[in-house]
């Protein structure tokens, strides 16, 4: 006789959740529009896949840097190349919309010039570096009306998409605890001041953006799997950093004395998060566990365990989640691995079905907003040895 608790798992809401909604969004408009687009930043920018979505054509690319220019134009196919974003706002006359890759501490000012332009935007993580930040680009969104969507890939790894259906069909009851982690070890220590070809320096031996970043400024790996699976706020956090003798920690630009940053966050529908951004640890990636009142989501921990699934009074059983690149969200041409988990074609694809839909893209301004503006608060909290601090709210009054 078959059990009934694997019987649940088999077609009750755990199946469900799979096939929830088209699995991970709505499906890619039927439409001939073309979506002329932007793309900034010839690193990360070059790992997204808008030429191979039917509605989009790549007509201009820009980065500071020559070899990433041509790295960005071979893989667009695009002839059109510009020196600097300002320079291809100023003279660019075929773009309807822009993705920004550049370096994290800009991305707030690249987003305001471009939609200043009259043009969409896709930013990549974080939003934004301070509260202020947060209230301009919230301010600049409404005030222009254009569509603004931040790249946060933890929203469309498998796990997410699983835990947000599952979520939505009642399969956990009250989520009222998740654990959330980013784990991205910085290497050997003294590597890490003697080898100038690593994206910790510039070209010219400058220290980048990335060296001496508070972890909890690089919040949204985490938050991404609460915000993108209950769209719950959180209200309040108190933090807590650790640190060693370094220059990493001593000559930074931010003052950040913390390879690792621990927040305890409440969320405004009375829940606790335990949100871990570390730089300094044995461990990688990203991942979340979610603790409901009929069961518990473990992501999987690579060497560790699977993905797991957990029933009150139960045993554990894996989780084998269903083939998310047939989403009909996804064009047919762009169903096909990509980056973190898979992510990055489900978030181009939803930037440019939002736009031809004219609608607001699913991680929006106050979901992004939601993500970014926790962790910056968590870091002021952490400085000051875990005071609890109160989250501003910049959701639409």
């Amino acid at each position: 006789m078959t059990d009934r608790r694997e019987f649940l798992l088999g077609t009750g809401a755990l199946a469900a959740a799979g096939l929830m909604l088209g699995q991970a969004g709505r499906p890619a408009p039927d439409s001939a529009k073309k979506i002329r687009l932007g793309v900034v930043g010839g690193g990360f920018g070059t790992q997204f896949y808008f030429n191979e979505h039917p509605n989009c054509q790549v007509t201009a690319v820009t980065d500071l840097r020559a070899d990433r220019r041509q790295k960005l134009r071979d893989t667009y196919r695009c002839d059109t190349a510009y020196d600097s974003l300002e320079e291809m706002l100023r003279r660019e006359k075929n773009l309807d919309a822009v993705a920004i890759f550049s370096g994290a501490v800009d991305h707030c000012r690249h987003v305001e010039a471009v939609m200043r332009r009259g043009l969409h935007v896709l930013s990549a993580v974080p939003a934004c570096f301070t509260l202020e930040e947060a209230a301009r680009l919230k301010e600049i969104k409404e005030k222009t009306g254009l569509r603004y969507m931040m790249a946060e890939t933890s929203c469309y790894r498998p796990g997410c998409i699983y835990a947000r259906n599952l979520f939505r069909q009642g399969g956990f009851g009250e989520i009222f605890y998740s654990e959330l982690a980013y784990y991205h070890d910085r290497g050997e220590l003294d590597e890490l001041i003697a080898d100038k070809r690593s994206r910790f320096y510039e070209p010219d031996g400058r220290r980048s953006w990335r060296w001496g970043l508070p972890p909890l400024h690089y919040p949204t790996h985490c938050l991404g799997f609460v915000v993108g699976v209950t769209g719950e706020r959180v209200k309040s956090v108190s933090a807590l950093g650790w640190g060693s003798k370094h220059p990493y920690l001593s000559e930074n630009p931010y003052r950040n004395p913390f390879w690792n940053e621990s927040a305890l966050m409440e969320t405004n529908r009375g829940h606790m998060v335990r949100c871990n951004v570390f730089w300094l640890v044995g461990e990688d990636g990203e991942r979340a566990q979610w603790y409901g009142e009929k069961g518990t989501l473990y992501m999987a921990n690579g060497g560790l365990h699977g993905d797991v699934w957990r029933e009150r009074m139960a045993k554990a059983r894996p989780l084998a989640y269903p083939n998310y690149l047939e989403d009909p969200m996804l064009p047919p041409s762009m169903r096909h691995g990509s980056g973190h988990g898979g992510s990055h074609a489900f978030l181009a694809a939803e930037f440019i079905n939002a736009l031809v839909e004219d609608r607001e893209p699913v991680i929006n301004v106050y979901e992004a907003l939601a993500m970014t503006a926790p962790g910056i608060v968590g870091h002021q909290s952490a400085l000051k040895n875990g005071e609890r601090l109160k989250v501003p709210s910049f959701d639409p009054a």
